[in-house]
């Protein structure tokens, strides 16, 4: 019999780039869970949730950090994600023990890779690869999105003045990130 043992690995062997200022980096220890609410069950999970993340669901498209630096961020009614440091493979049981039986929970960890775009040219960069105006004016620190960049599906979040939260697919990971490395190059 063999002997081996597995290693988890980063999905973008924690890439971390800089190009004057501007960043772009994974976020190599971020955990992602969905959560639905159940028919007639919002006052139950809001009530947990005020308590675990100190406010309850957000509208679609609106995005709050709560306790912990859990970053909970809805794209749908009765649905939302909440995004938090964590290490273990499964952040589902760590959710559960929080808000209880009161919601639905699916595992969306190893689904996405999570990157953060920061710095004096973001916008920018994002202008060439993404329909959503991302002025701020128009695309305000906590809003989230679901949209596409470059053909591929994402998720948007602006977390700062200049910073984002971007995320997608784990399967194309790879034609992502030099999309948007493609992309930061351009504007630079």
């Amino acid at each position: 019999m063999v002997d081996f043992t597995l290693e988890s690995k980063a999905v973008l062997d924690g890439f971390n780039h800089d190009w004057n200022g501007t960043r772009l980096r994974e976020l190599t220890e971020m955990a992602a869970v969905a959560v639905s609410v159940p028919k007639d069950g919002a006052a139950a999970l809001n009530k947990k949730l005020k308590t675990a993340y100190g406010a309850n669901a957000p509208a679609a498209g609106e995005s709050f950090v709560g306790k912990g630096d859990a970053r909970v961020m809805s794209f749908a009614e009765d649905q939302f994600m909440i995004l938090f440091n964590h290490t273990a493979h499964s952040g589902v049981p760590a959710i559960e023990k929080k808000l209880g039986d009161t919601g639905y929970y699916v595992e969306q960890t190893n689904n996405w890779v999570f990157l953060e775009l920061s710095g004096p040219l973001a916008r920018a960069a994002l202008e060439r690869l993404c329909p959503i105006n991302t002025h701020p004016d128009k695309f305000p620190v906590d809003r989230a999105e679901r949209t596409n960049m470059e053909h591929m599906g994402a998720v948007l979040c602006r977390t700062g003045e200049d910073t984002f939260l971007i995320m997608s697919a784990s399967s194309t990971a790879g034609s992502f990130l030099h999309a948007l490395e493609t992309s930061v190059e351009y504007v630079s």
